[in-house]
């Protein structure tokens, strides 16, 4: 029997208030009187009413001459979470204690119950950080079915606790692979900013699990997968004058490069995902801003025009030259010198080695992947059942001017084969049985709250799968240092939420708006959790919990460097020249 403490003395739906009268009793159970603990309420009906602790305070003893000065009684401030009705816990109550009703200390094997492994609750997540001795068990499904954020500073355990959840998800434990005999069928793809997680999923070949990793040394992204907003992020300068009509002739001359390279496709437009030549657009572009014409007929005035094409404007793709202006036979075009900033701008960018797993991705033969090499593209992200269960995209070297575009593109090719796998499936009458999560690490670099244009596009392809991925069996988690700078349409669509220490206030007020009004009290702990300590709430977990994780193993390389430590004097045989030779080379 556990051991009463006090009794009610005030109930409501949102707030519970013990009373202990005896300074004796709490110090005698002040361990189990802490905030994010759990005490036991009689509700009058042979049920037991679960409530969180959320504050405690101490109240000045009363006698007939006054207040003594004394503080021998307590005011406990509890949430009531759910109801012991037998050996089940149901989350929530129909009816609430009433003043007067007595209250006990949780039993360890009650607080087991709650949190105890069953058919749906069967995926171990940590302990409970009141009482290690207490696994936490929540709905795996439920937890990686719908999305998760995961929030915390610098020096939180952030990394350590991504690391941790993953590899229990795939079966990673002790640098051994659980599901080497028979491979589970749920995919995970990191957005890996500062090349961390690598070391976490790379296990010794007997293993059988074989990372597929990518940097931007094997990552293939060829441009003409972009649609319209991310060509426009990768080559137009919003601000410029003339912008607009940057964006008008770089339309038309996709459109009709693409119509030229996919004749058989009957109907073609901007956003149609098919090969087209970046480098007869730039032509087009380039010949537009230098053409003449014929004063009488408006006729283009080449010099050397290549035989057998379609069209007068085909001839804008090729290496042309142009008859020179002659007064009152041949004048400027109708674009002669509006796009002379935009060529350059253009050239440039075609030229920038850091980009050209986008601009010019080539294949292992070293021809261009074309149309019908989509599949081949695809499967870098999601054609790797036979190998493992993991994608790690390494963006560490991805320069920050196409990050974004980078993320949102392969984000919405992972959503847009999520969404007609799912198709495919319901007409047979099945599910989906290809689970994908995708996780955003570092969020806040490339799905801010900003509204510039530059973000417009990564922003729509996350908030699209944020709003609808979960129909398609495609999950996401967001993690960040600052949830408060990340767009609230993404968070806001978080089911489970795993907030780990947070310093910042504007942080920490921010994810209190995101969680349940009946848990705002005991989120007030977030600054004060340790390296790996956190509050997980959602729709995953029997209750809101604080927990500890264990560490990963492997871990991912995400240690400090420590600046006090004497460092042996190995350091001084790299040279700054080697530095400038190593940034030139990337």
């Amino acid at each position: 029997m556990s051991e009463k403490v006090g009794k009610v003395i005030y109930s409501s739906p949102q707030s519970v208030w013990v009373e202990i009268n005896e300074a004796s009793v709490f110090e005698k159970n002040k361990k189990n009187l802490q905030v994010g603990k759990f005490l036991s309420i009689d509700d009058g009906n042979l049920n037991k009413v679960i409530c969180s602790i959320q504050n405690i305070k101490a109240k000045e003893v009363n006698s007939a001459e006054g207040y003594t000065g004394d503080y021998g009684k307590f005011i406990v401030e509890t949430q009531p979470i759910g109801t012991i009705q037998g050996d089940v816990f149901r989350r929530g109550s129909n009816s609430l204690p009433i003043p007067l009703e007595d209250v006990h200390v949780l039993d360890d094997d009650i607080i087991s119950t709650i949190f105890s492994r069953s058919d749906d609750f069967n995926f171990e997540f940590g302990t409970l950080l009141q009482n290690d001795s207490v696994p936490l068990f929540i709905d795996g499904d439920k937890f990686f079915g719908k999305h998760i954020a995961v929030v915390g500073s610098t020096g939180s355990g952030k990394s350590c606790t991504v690391a941790r959840i993953l590899q229990n998800a795939v079966g990673i434990n002790e640098n051994a692979n659980k599901h080497k005999e028979v491979q589970k069928n749920s995919h995970i793809i990191i957005f890996d900013m500062h090349s961390e997680y690598k070391k976490a999923f790379s296990l010794a070949e007997h293993e059988g699990f074989t990372l597929n990793y990518l940097d931007v040394s094997t990552l293939k992204l060829p441009y003409w997968l972009m649609n319209s907003e991310e060509l426009e992020n990768l080559f137009i300068e919003s601000n410029e004058g003339n912008s607009h009509n940057q964006i008008s002739i770089l339309r038309k001359a996709i459109i009709l490069n693409k119509e030229k390279y996919n004749r058989d496709i009957s109907k073609v437009d901007y956003d149609t995902p098919v090969y087209f030549s970046i480098k007869e657009v730039y032509n087009y572009i380039y010949n537009s801003n230098v053409a003449t014409k014929d004063a009488n007929t408006g006729e283009l005035q080449f010099v050397n025009p290549v035989q057998g094409l379609d069209s007068e404007e085909y001839q804008l793709f090729e290496n042309i030259q142009f008859r020179p202006k002659d007064r009152g036979k041949i004048n400027d075009g109708p674009f002669a010198t509006e796009f002379d900033r935009f060529v350059i701008r253009l050239n440039t960018t075609l030229n920038d080695k850091r980009i050209k797993f986008i601009t010019e991705p080539l294949k292992e033969d070293g021809t261009e992947f074309k149309t019908e090499d989509f599949t081949e593209i695809l499967k870098q992200f999601i054609g790797y059942i036979n190998k493992s269960n993991v994608s790690i995209i390494d963006l560490s070297g991805v320069p920050f001017e196409v990050l974004s575009i980078t993320v949102s593109l392969i984000s919405r090719i992972i959503f847009d084969f999520s969404f007609h796998y799912s198709k495919i499936k319901n007409e047979a009458n099945a599910l989906n049985d290809n689970p994908i999560l995708i996780v955003f690490e570092e969020a806040h670099n490339y799905i801010p709250r900003s509204t510039e244009s530059s973000y417009k596009s990564v922003k729509r392809s996350v908030e699209r799968i944020a709003k609808e991925g979960r129909k398609y069996g495609l999950g996401s988690m967001i993690v960040s240092q600052r949830p408060s700078e990340i767009s609230e349409t993404i968070l806001a669509q978080c089911n489970n939420f795993v907030a780990l220490r947070l310093t910042n206030p504007n942080d920490q007020n921010f994810v209190k708006r995101l969680l349940p009004d009946s848990i705002a009290s005991i989120s007030d702990v977030l600054p004060s959790l340790g390296k790996g300590q956190c509050l997980l709430v959602g729709d995953s977990v029997p209750i809101p919990a604080l927990v500890q994780l264990n560490m990963p193993n492997p871990a991912p390389s995400s240690d400090d460097i420590p600046f006090v430590k004497e460092w042996d004097t190995s350091w001084k045989d790299i040279t700054f020249e080697d530095v400038i030779r190593r940034w030139k080379k990337e």
